[in-house]
């Protein structure tokens, strides 16, 4: 599925060309809704199916991060704290003081390191296949095998190679992009059971039942974070996550809604 933005775009932040799309409509009312990405993924590879839906009646922002997609690479750690830096850079540019965030997998990192770091700059959080501790992946995700269902299979890679290709400033770079990808699911993740606890923004977290990450894993981090809730989808790998439309939609849609309003339901809030 092509998904034609309502405009894209670059903003030159922390070095780099970040490419962005908008969706919907800049004058919406109520928060924006930023979507960040998978890990060596582009924005249509993620959320193609999601963002018609998630771009009706509200504006969405969807960037390529570092080494992404149209995004060239630098010569930068590709970690949570600098991609989260990166899009709060590009809030700044577009002027958008507070926004909802959905993130997938590094991505979701993001939105993670960028919700503990920047509160004030988080309305609603989606956390989709995000662990807060490198204990939270299934062994067979660390340390992989041949044959594990949980894992990217040759279509898949084909896919990732195809869109990195088709778009980006370097495209005989794709297997520098896994590399450091790589890297980065394999660094350390810096957050304690404590980060969690303070985390203030409405948050909810999604997975399948044949991710990354592991269900029980999932259930510690809903009974951390105040208020949030936990959606696991059966019978869906880390790859499918975004793309069960049928079950996402409902669950994304009612929990963001159109962004108005300030978010009463915050914990410590009256």
């Amino acid at each position: 599925m092509v998904n034609v933005p309502s405009s894209s775009d670059y903003a030159k932040v922390n070095g780099l060309e970040m490419y962005y799309e908008s969706h919907g409509g800049e004058e919406a009312a109520g928060r924006p809704l930023v979507l960040l990405h998978g890990g060596v993924l582009t924005v249509g590879l993620s959320f193609a199916g999601v963002l018609p839906a998630l771009a009706a009646g509200r504006r969405v922002v969807a960037p390529e991060l570092q080494g992404h997609g149209h995004t060239a690479d630098v010569d930068r750690a590709m970690t949570p704290a600098n991609l989260a830096s990166d899009v709060v850079a590009l809030l700044d540019e577009l002027d958008i003081e507070q926004a909802d965030l959905l993130g997938f997998s590094l991505g979701g990192l993001t939105a993670l390191h960028l919700a503990l770091a920047r509160p004030e700059r988080v309305g609603r959080l989606v956390l989709a296949a995000t662990p807060y501790s490198q204990d939270g992946y299934h062994d067979e995700v660390v340390a992989p095998g041949h044959g594990s269902p949980r894992l990217p299979g040759q279509a898949d890679f084909q896919e990732m190679t195809d869109a990195y290709t088709a778009v980006a400033p370097h495209p005989e770079r794709f297997q520098d992009l896994v590399a450091k990808c790589t890297a980065a699911a394999h660094a350390p993740l810096p957050w304690t059971a404590d980060d969690l606890r303070g985390l203030c923004a409405p948050t909810l977290l999604v997975i399948g039942d044949t991710d990354f990450v592991r269900i029980e894993h999932a259930a510690e981090m809903q009974r951390l974070i105040p208020r949030a809730q936990l959606a696991v989808l059966p019978a869906t790998t880390h790859m499918a996550l975004m793309r069960r439309t049928t079950v996402l939609l409902p669950l994304l849609t009612g929990f963001l809604g159109s962004g108005e309003g300030s978010d009463e339901d915050r914990p410590g809030r009256a």
